[in-house]
């Protein structure tokens, strides 16, 4: 902002400050004041700090920077109030602590009308993605399936009804993902609600749906032990799709993937999803589980990043809402695995 914007903002909350040293205050109104907690009648000083948040927030300020402005305000006063006052009377030192008060309640009021908006614009960018989105997606998805059930004779139309089905598919978990990552950004961790489910099973039918889409492809699902483990199986069963369909996207496409369920364990049951093909190098695998982490970036330089690289970040979250682990490794000789081990309760 130009020197003249500050300067011209800066009398309101100033303003407020003169108003609140003439202001008899009583006890416990300053010691509320102490904590950021002013008086609620205090319309002018919460329309300045409210107002002062919501320009900042409009400027593109982050809220670190809109406290920092009022950290250099309080500073700048005090050393000119020090200055001017070679001695400090008993007054000075009562009008200081009042003025320092009257900053944190300031400071108080716009952090919380930043955080308000924020989280207003966060209610919204959630209902837009998960309401307004969602149903044209669901309309498009279902038409194409209604036109592969009904058949054409032109393989042509066959082709792009398919390519059309996949397309709203993708697109759809791709908002589920933005609405995950959304809700983790915002500190609310993935919802889980868990019942005693069979994970071979759910292996298995995953893996069925990954071979549909990809019938050159082979993969070998097998368990040992006990497989069942108290999970979200629409939850897990993200996590299984998502390690799938990458081993399939990046192994190499002679060798089969293989499944395997461990559940010798008494406590955790451990899945493995183990292809052939390209490794993923070690500096990768530290940052693997990361937000916006693509494929081109962990094992196949020529990709061309049709994916937003949430898929991993989101699995990680949903296993930990599971109380959870998920981890790779990865080299040429032994391939690429991915490993979840999941508490059986």
């Amino acid at each position: 902002m130009s020197k003249l914007a500050l300067e011209d903002h800066i009398v309101e909350l100033l303003g407020f400050v003169a108003d609140d040293l003439e202001t008899a205050q009583t006890a416990r109104e300053r010691f509320d004041k102490s904590r950021g907690d002013g008086s609620p009648d205090s319309a002018f000083s919460q329309s300045a700090a409210e107002l002062h948040a919501a320009l900042r927030l409009a400027d593109g300020f982050d809220i670190d920077q809109m406290v920092s402005e009022y950290r250099a305000l309080r500073a700048s006063v005090v050393k000119q109030w020090v200055a001017y006052h070679r001695t400090l009377a008993e007054t000075d030192i009562e009008d200081l602590t009042r003025f320092n008060e009257a900053i944190d309640q300031a400071v108080t009021e716009s952090v919380a009308h930043y955080t308000k908006t924020i989280n207003d614009s966060r209610d919204l960018f959630l209902g837009v993605l998960g309401h307004e989105l969602r149903n044209p997606l669901g309309a498009v998805s279902m038409g194409a399936q209604w036109m592969e059930k009904s058949g054409t004779t032109n393989p042509k139309q066959a082709r792009v009804v398919s390519e059309i089905r996949l397309a709203a598919g993708r697109a759809a978990q791709i908002l589920d993902d933005l609405l995950d990552l959304t809700r983790s950004s915002f500190g609310t961790q993935i919802p889980v609600t868990k019942t005693k489910n069979d994970v071979a099973a759910l292996c298995e039918a995953i893996a069925d749906e990954v071979r549909a889409v990809n019938a050159d492809r082979k993969l070998q699902v097998t368990h040992e032990g006990d497989p069942m483990v108290s999970c979200d199986p629409a939850r897990l069963a993200q996590v299984l799709s998502n390690l799938m369909s990458n081993a399939v996207h990046y192994g190499d496409a002679t060798t089969p993937i293989t499944v395997t369920v461990a559940g010798s364990d008494p406590d955790a049951v451990i899945i493995k999803v183990h292809n052939l093909g390209a490794s993923i190098s070690p500096e990768a695998q530290r940052s693997i589980f990361r937000s916006w982490t693509r494929g081109q970036d962990f094992g196949n330089p020529s990709e061309p990043g049709t994916h937003l690289g949430l898929g991993l970040y989101i699995a990680k979250l949903i296993v930990e809402a599971h109380g959870g682990e998920i981890s790779v490794t990865s080299d040429e000789q032994a391939g690429t695995c991915f490993s979840v081990r999941l508490p059986r309760h």
